[in-house]
């Protein structure tokens, strides 16, 4: 697979927004292993720590610390650079931060979506581009049910709701001006991605499950877990992106049929409840203890959430290579390893995948 992906994308120009983020780094690596030129668009990175800065993400691309918000400076960023791929991933992406400051997660995953398809709309030139949503789109009922393309978008909290909008502002956007029957006269492919629960080394956030459980075990102070019994689709970080790609490669190579979203995920038998995935991470760090703490006064967060992902497999062909337990495993060990050396680390984990 990594050959065929190297084909569709070297010497490529790839616009991605997001780039300084957690997935967007680690997609600048791979993207730079595939040979593609990249231009980065995006917020400043927080803290010392984000993995773009142990990376050292500017000597990989050339990097725009804007905000998507801005829609003068995206579409002049993207048109002065001429893509032949956009990966948007910029976004407010917690949920926990979407309750405090809702006004700001509807701007910037909302209108920033439609900001970047505004810009695609003045590209006179052939382009794939692949945008990012969330499997929390949907309208979930938390029942033992996995979640099509085809079923209804809702989401609870500011953060899955603004998201579930991106993906009416996408739709619209490819049914009013990139329809794919009329592809050979604006040339302008669009798709949407939806996963989610992403692990993998170089996360930092707050309020995010594995970077809370490699803070209390550097700190060798007690987890507390607050909801335990929550199940999600866990995937490890290589296996969406890995996704995300070969969407983009297929768009590029086999034309409109897939001009659509799509769902990333595990297996459907392949799931874990938090509780799990913190014995496990425990397990494979080799110490630490948790206790759990269940807050009645917490914000409302999805108990149960799972993806039908049969279209990805059926139609593109792909399916994830990670299941949840190695997901971890390949988590906590970069955490434990990665040290100073952490372009290298990611990329040795890269190769290791696509091995």
């Amino acid at each position: 697979m990594f050959e065929t992906l190297r084909n569709t994308y070297k010497d490529k120009r790839v616009f991605l927004t997001g780039h300084t983020g957690f997935k967007g780094s680690w997609l600048l690596l791979i993207l730079k292993e595939l040979g593609a030129v990249v231009k980065g668009y995006s917020l400043a990175p927080k803290h010392d720590r984000d993995l773009y800065i142990q990376i050292k993400g500017d000597e990989l691309c050339q990097s725009v610390i804007a905000d998507v918000r801005d829609a003068d400076r995206l579409r002049s960023e993207l048109l002065d650079f001429q893509p032949d791929f956009v990966f948007h991933f910029a976004a407010q992406a917690l949920v926990i931060d979407s309750y405090k400051d809702p006004l700001f997660t509807y701007e910037t995953n909302v209108t920033g979506t439609a900001n970047v398809l505004e810009a695609l709309r003045f590209l006179v030139k052939q382009c794939s581009s692949v945008l990012i949503t969330t499997d929390k789109v949907y309208e979930n009922k938390e029942i033992d049910y996995a979640y099509k393309e085809t079923d209804e978008l809702g989401g609870f909290d500011p953060y899955s709701n603004s998201k579930a909008c991106a993906e009416l502002v996408i739709s619209s956007y490819r049914r009013s001006f990139f329809s794919p029957k009329t592809y050979t006269e604006h040339l302008q492919a669009v798709a949407s991605a939806r996963s989610g629960n992403v692990i993998g080394g170089g996360d930092w956030s707050e309020n995010r499950i594995v970077p809370d459980i490699v803070r209390s075990l550097e700190s060798s102070e007690k987890l507390i877990v607050r909801n335990p019994n929550a199940v999600r689709p866990w995937q490890h970080v290589l296996d969406p992106l890995n996704a995300y790609l070969w969407l983009g490669h297929k768009m590029r190579t086999e034309g409109a049929d897939f001009f659509e979203a799509f769902n990333f995920g595990p297996e459907l038998e392949d799931k874990l409840s938090v509780q799990e995935l913190v014995e496990t991470a425990l397990e494979s760090w080799g110490s630490g203890e948790f206790e759990i703490c269940e807050n009645p006064d917490a914000v409302h967060e999805a108990g149960l959430l799972m993806l039908d992902i049969e279209k990805a497999k059926s139609k593109l062909g792909w399916s994830p290579k990670y299941r949840a337990k190695q997901a971890i495993h390949e988590t906590i060990d970069w955490y434990k390893n990665a040290g100073k050396e952490q372009r290298a680390y990611s990329l040795k984990q890269i190769k290791n995948f696509y091995s």
